[in-house]
């Protein structure tokens, strides 16, 4: 079978899996060996039940003496009920609608059972576990199992199955890299490296399959992004746009001063409206460094000079937000500019009476969300584009609101702090600027690490802050509860924080599964502060400004990234109160909590990046995902710095020896393959 075939060429994919495989991008053979775990589970020992070890995940090994019994449940639910003995220690087991295991349990027989452990009642507890019998228990502990992502009706052993009868009948190249560059860097083979992957013989190996492919996607993305830099076109600046006083005026009228970094990137941005050719500029502007009020004021020259000048957010609230802002400051300036929003939810006649808002004046400040670059929409005088958190938007979503213009100025903001060096390589066609100095009226957020046992106190310190007036965070990195993780979701978490408060405040819950219009009513309610307290996993990340929102409350902390935490942090301290980030430290290990306490030091976020770089290693690969800047599939821009710099040369001397990749044939149809399974978004 050929890497392209349907999915549903694969032996044992039928319709029904071909479905659900279809919902998490995997369309072909090819798309099914790159979809690559999203983690590795390695099964613990056989242990004996202990009040320690509740709520984790365990192996025991019990024998069952009696055959497993099903009742229903009043809501018509089958459950298969056992008992297993540990010694003389008895411990419940129970399985949902599962009845078909009743078959497979021999009483008398013993048996290793894979769980969580609860305790009620007096009694030891495990719902749903994996059962193996006790010699092939021993053999799987040798192996580190894959863990993929998943959706609900798909398992992950037949992900597994899938993965495995995609290798037995495709064909999967050696080698995709010159093989200069093959022996240099004394890489696996591409097709062994797939294979180890998902399938590693050992941590040694996870290493080494990891390194390659995190090397080859930053080789391909650096080859293809200089290939469009020797490609570009410079086009002349068509714009007269000039300062203006009115902007000073309002920027002098501005209840704060602008820091000597928001004033510099000023700077920038006007030598490159007023230079002869048209730019593209980032702007690096570490979380609450007043990057919106940079882009009104860059906006303002424009509109002010005759022109258009449009902002695309990566959420509807943060778009509204914006839009609220952007109408107060023409006002106050006393400005006859008029402000224009376009969201996916609004009304058709709302987005129509918008777009001739637009057709009938050509200087205007444009804000919104993807609906910028829906069909119809057009801007006759757009001279500046500016995207907010940029990594939200591809290449080809920020080139088409370009395109409703005539080649206009193009600013990218981020709120990633990347180091300079990193920044050069992977924007290598544009100018790169940073806001690193916060606003004077800004407090630094205090931060602490904590461990399970001061829960307590830190839910004591939560309702302090709300009996206060404020609002609070809370943030899980899952969406439900895992077999195989041990981390709090936001599904259960919400449920256990309304029992613990004895529901004496109004408490949000938001994640990346919710339709759009949930999440951005969640939002909206938050933001209005109908909501006290909101749970959610990253997606709040990026997207809303509740200067009311005081504490940052993270659970399983050691699961993420610096830089992740950074920007969720980044969340609280927008107002005049003291704000607070609390780190729930669920590690045991000695690492972990020497890398969170570089939170501890400092509010910088390229001191944060540059101290990550530092501490990061091969034992950091798993669970803490650096950054979301860029969505490669195995590579992230920190963690692989080294690589990144590698590959970066190693495609600056390919280039500069065959600008055309004439002589690289293979190559150029590989980096053609590469970006038709979008690796990457920038």
């Amino acid at each position: 079978m050929e890497l392209l075939s349907p999915i549903d060429t694969i032996k044992g994919v039928g319709e029904k899996t071909t479905k659900l495989l279809n919902k998490l991008g995997v369309y072909t053979i090819e798309d099914i060996l790159l979809f690559f775990p999203r983690t590795y589970l390695i099964y613990p020992e056989v242990s004996i039940p202990n009040k320690d070890n509740v709520n984790s995940l365990v192996s025991i090994a019990g024998r069952i003496k009696t055959s497993p019994k099903i009742f229903r449940t009043r809501n018509k639910l089958d459950v298969l009920s056992a008992t297993a003995y540990v010694d003389d220690m008895a411990v419940d087991l129970a399985w949902f609608n599962s009845n078909y295991i009743k078959s497979s349990l021999e009483p008398g027989k013993i048996y290793v059972f894979y769980g969580r452990l609860l305790f009620d009642k007096g009694r030891y507890k495990i719902t749903q576990p994996l059962i193996f019998e006790r010699d092939k228990y021993e053999e799987i502990r040798k192996q580190i199992q894959p863990i993929y992502h998943l959706t609900k009706g798909l398992s992950n052993n037949l992900v597994l199955k899938s993965v495995k009868s995609g290798f037995e009948h495709c064909n999967i190249p050696e080698n995709r890299l010159p093989d200069d560059i093959e022996s240099k860097n004394d890489f696996m083979s591409y097709k062994d490296a797939i294979y180890a992957y998902h399938f590693p013989k050992d941590f040694d190996e996870l290493v080494k399959a990891r390194r390659r492919l995190a090397y080859e996607e930053m080789f391909f993305f650096i080859l293809n992004s200089r290939l469009q830099e020797e490609k570009g076109v410079s086009y002349p600046n068509i714009f007269n746009i000039t300062h203006h006083q009115e902007t000073d005026d309002f920027r002098n009228s501005l209840p704060f001063a602008l820091t000597n970094d928001q004033l510099k990137v000023l700077d920038d941005i006007s030598s490159d409206l007023t230079g002869e050719y048209i730019t593209q500029r980032l702007i690096q502007g570490d979380v609450g460094s007043g990057k919106t009020i940079v882009a009104f004021l860059a906006m303002l020259d424009v509109a002010l000079s005759g022109y258009q000048a449009a902002i695309m957010a990566p959420t509807e609230v943060l778009a509204k937000q914006h839009y609220e802002s952007f109408k107060k400051w023409v006002d106050d300036a006393g400005l006859d500019i008029p402000v224009a929003l376009f969201t996916g939810s609004m009304k058709v006649s709302e987005k129509k009476a918008m777009q001739k808002l637009v057709d009938e004046n050509e200087q205007c400040l444009i804000i919104g969300t993807h609906a910028l670059i829906s069909e119809g929409r057009t801007f006759g005088e757009l001279a500046l584009v500016i995207t907010d958190e940029q990594h939200r938007f591809g290449v080809q979503q920020r080139d088409k609101l370009s395109s409703k213009g005539n080649h206009p100025h193009i600013v990218v903001m981020s709120a990633t702090p990347i180091p300079r060096t990193l920044a050069m390589i992977l924007y290598g066609n544009m100018h790169v600027s940073a806001i690193k100095e916060l606003p004077a009226n800004r407090l630094p957020i205090k931060t602490c690490v904590i461990k399970e046992s001061m829960r307590a106190t830190a839910y004591k310190f939560v309702s302090d802050e709300i009996a206060k007036g404020h609002q609070v965070y809370i943030i899980c990195p899952l969406v439900e509860a895992s077999e195989t993780t041990e981390a709090q979701n936001v599904t259960d978490y919400s449920k256990k924080l309304k029992e613990h408060f004895k529901d004496k405040y109004q408490i949000g819950v938001l994640h990346g599964k919710m339709k759009p219009a949930e999440k951005n009513q969640v939002m909206d309610d938050f933001a209005n502060h109908k909501t006290d307290i909101l749970v959610s996993t990253t997606v709040v990340e990026v997207g809303v400004n509740v200067p009311n929102a005081t504490v940052m409350m993270i659970e399983n902390a050691n699961r993420f990234g610096l830089a992740a935490l950074h920007q969720l942090r980044g969340r609280v301290g927008r107002g005049d109160a003291q704000s607070y980030c609390i780190l729930m430290n669920s590690s045991s290990d000695n690492h972990e909590s020497e890398r969170l306490n570089i939170m501890l030091k400092s509010n910088d976020g390229f001191y944060i990046a540059k101290e990550d770089l530092k501490l990061r290693g091969p034992g950091d690969m798993f669970g803490v995902r650096q950054s979301g800047e860029f969505s490669f599939k195995v590579a992230d821009i920190y963690q692989d710095a080294d690589e990144l710099e590698m590959a970066s040369s190693d495609v600056d001397e390919i280039i500069k020896k065959d600008p055309e990749l004439e002589k690289h044939p293979a190559l150029r149809s590989t980096l053609n393959s590469f970006l038709a399974n979008q690796f990457y978004v920038l």
